[in-house]
């Protein structure tokens, strides 16, 4: 049992002790983005991974979990209406923002608005029993259609450019390195938390049953089990992971906007989650971190063909190790103890 946990013991070291110690602010700040997106990944490596459901619209979630965020961080500053609103022409704050005002609604509807959105979706879409493709396509056509409804409202959304200039969080100055370095620790011990939460969650009963309708959904079925209600549960919570990773992208990174919510980053997200390892969580978590740093790392270098090497990465991993980054150490780690034992 302690040997199971040794793994999660030693990440769990170097995330809280050792890079906080070791990076600079900037780096901290690039590395607890990454872990936000490791969030996403997560849930997806729940959904897609163990459920057998591509999803590729997570970036709705994760923007609905943004937005509400930074609401609350808008309408905190005071002196009056946000300020895009005034370049709008807004003259009355909208009655959609008036309950954001209060820290714990944002907070609460940044992971129970995608929640409830991802049960309405999912109860219309399993009990029609549309899956594979056509449920991809489906969730492609969600993030393209959130884009674009965001876009339109520039006086209540801020449209094209998001909302940004945010100055604090619950009092905290978020220019000051302290609070950065502390909202860098709540990213990784949430991150920490979900991922122990979501391996119990698969390793339990429910876990079993959610492979199962992966394997066989007919014969789960004819068993007597709902894979509807199975698949809806999942999805909404991957939804309520990706609304809390948006909640804590907007005051590390500063910024949210259609952007970063559309097909493009759902899409590289997916792609996150494969070059890791979509059937292992820790894979999961570990290609969103690796694909957020190459991201980072290409571009600074090769600011003109950082897409290229990017998808070249890609290209690679799926094509030499299908199984991602996860598949090659669980191979090692299999030659390993083999040859120990001969």
């Amino acid at each position: 049992m302690i040997k199971r946990h040794l793994p999660f013991a030693a990440v769990a070291v170097l995330a809280l002790v050792v890079a906080p110690l070791l990076l600079e602010p900037f780096r901290l700040g690039l590395l607890a983005k990454y872990l936000c997106y490791a969030i996403v990944a997560l849930g997806i490596g729940l959904v897609w991974g163990k459920g057998g459901m591509l999803t590729l619209g997570q970036g709705v979630f994760f923007g609905l979990g943004g937005y509400s965020m930074a609401m609350y961080l808008k309408l905190a500053e005071g002196g009056g209406l946000p300020d895009f609103m005034v370049w709008s022409g807004v003259e009355k704050l909208p009655a959609l923002w008036m309950p954001f005002a209060n820290p714990v609604f944002a907070v609460t509807m940044a992971v129970l608005g995608p929640v409830a959105l991802a049960l309405i979706l999912g109860t219309l879409v399993f009990r029609q029993r549309v899956r594979g493709a056509y449920f991809a396509i489906l969730t492609q056509a969600l993030a393209a259609a959130m884009v674009i409804l965001l876009v339109g409202q520039q006086g209540l959304t801020g449209g094209t450019n998001g909302m940004t200039n945010f100055f604090e969080l619950f009092g905290q100055d978020l220019a000051e390195d302290s609070t950065q370095r502390g909202l860098y620790i709540v990213v990784a011990v949430v991150l920490g938390v979900l991922y122990l939460a979501t391996r119990q969650l698969v390793n339990s009963r429910y876990g079993r049953l959610l492979v199962a309708v992966r394997d066989g959904e007919d014969r789960v079925r004819f068993l007597g089990y709902d894979p509807a209600l199975v698949k809806t549960v999942t999805f909404a919570a991957s939804a309520g992971m990706a609304g809390l990773a948006g909640a804590l992208f907007v005051p590390v990174v500063g910024i949210i906007s259609p952007a970063l919510l559309g097909v493009v980053p759902s899409l590289e997200l997916v792609v996150a989650v494969a070059v890791g390892g979509r059937h292992v969580l820790a894979g999961a978590v570990l290609g969103a971190v690796v694909m957020g740093y190459a991201k980072t790392a290409f571009s600074e270098q090769f600011a003109d063909g950082w897409l290229y090497l990017q998808g070249a990465l890609f290209i690679l991993v799926m094509t030499l190790a299908p199984k991602g980054i996860a598949g090659i150490a669980r191979g090692l780690a299999e030659r390993v103890r083999s040859a120990r034992t001969t």
